[in-house]
């Protein structure tokens, strides 16, 4: 059998970089991430952090801290096996930063992740960054807190950033009211769904450039 040309060749290779670009990607859908479905600005929604273990020498994952905007609430939400500290100002009436720690012989493996819980009273912006330190049982500490970079990429360790929706807090009833009659329900805001229809259109292209591959191949061996 003759050998494919040069033009099924290059195919045959842009097909091949395209899948190793999702595979080298990989890693990235095990950052931090927030969601909170159908958040608003100035409303009181429900934060959920998905927090992955990622030690590469087994260490647990043993507390987790989130750097609030000065947050008028926040109340946590019981989590067996771990203990939440709201760190408070006072004089402000406001709440700093929320911390999770875990029991002794408790915390999240390389292979687990955990949903922290947290209800707060929203800021009354367009989107929110909440940064977060994930601490290990050998004392490393990861700093969730890099902004995007110049190009748009993100970064080795990117903040948690909530994008915020819907009809602000106190708004008219009539104008929200009009809202839903012509756009429907707010979508939920997530941060993890943008991951999942990068992942879903990359291997759509590699499928559809290994089809083209294999239907010129045969259409040359016939």
């Amino acid at each position: 059998m003759f050998p494919p040309p040069a033009s099924s060749r290059a195919l045959i290779t842009a097909a091949a970089l395209g899948a190793a670009a999702l595979v080298g990607a990989a890693p990235a859908s095990a950052h931090v991430h927030v969601d909170a479905a159908g958040a608003a600005p100035g409303s009181t929604s429900v934060l959920e952090f998905r927090v992955p273990g990622e030690s590469e020498n087994g260490s647990l994952t043993t507390q987790f801290s989130v750097a609030l905007p000065n947050v008028a609430s926040a109340r946590t939400e019981v989590m067996p096996g771990w203990t939440a500290r709201l760190d408070r100002d006072a004089a402000a009436g406001t709440v700093r930063s929320v911390t999770w720690t875990a029991a002794p012989n408790t915390g999240i493996s390389a292979d687990q992740f955990a949903l922290f819980r947290l209800s707060v009273t929203l800021p009354d912006t367009e989107s929110v960054s909440l940064p977060a330190t994930q601490t290990y049982s050998d004392g490393q500490v990861v700093r969730w807190d890099q902004p995007p970079l110049p190009d748009g990429g993100e970064p080795e360790h990117p903040a948690p950033v909530l994008t915020l929706s819907g009809e602000p807090a106190g708004g008219h009833e009539h104008g929200a009211s009009a809202a839903t009659s012509t756009a429907g329900p707010a979508p939920a805001a997530t941060t993890g769904s943008d991951d999942t229809a990068r992942w879903l259109s990359g291997g759509a292209l590699v499928l559809a450039a290994a089809a083209l591959v294999v239907a010129m191949l045969r259409r040359r061996s016939s």
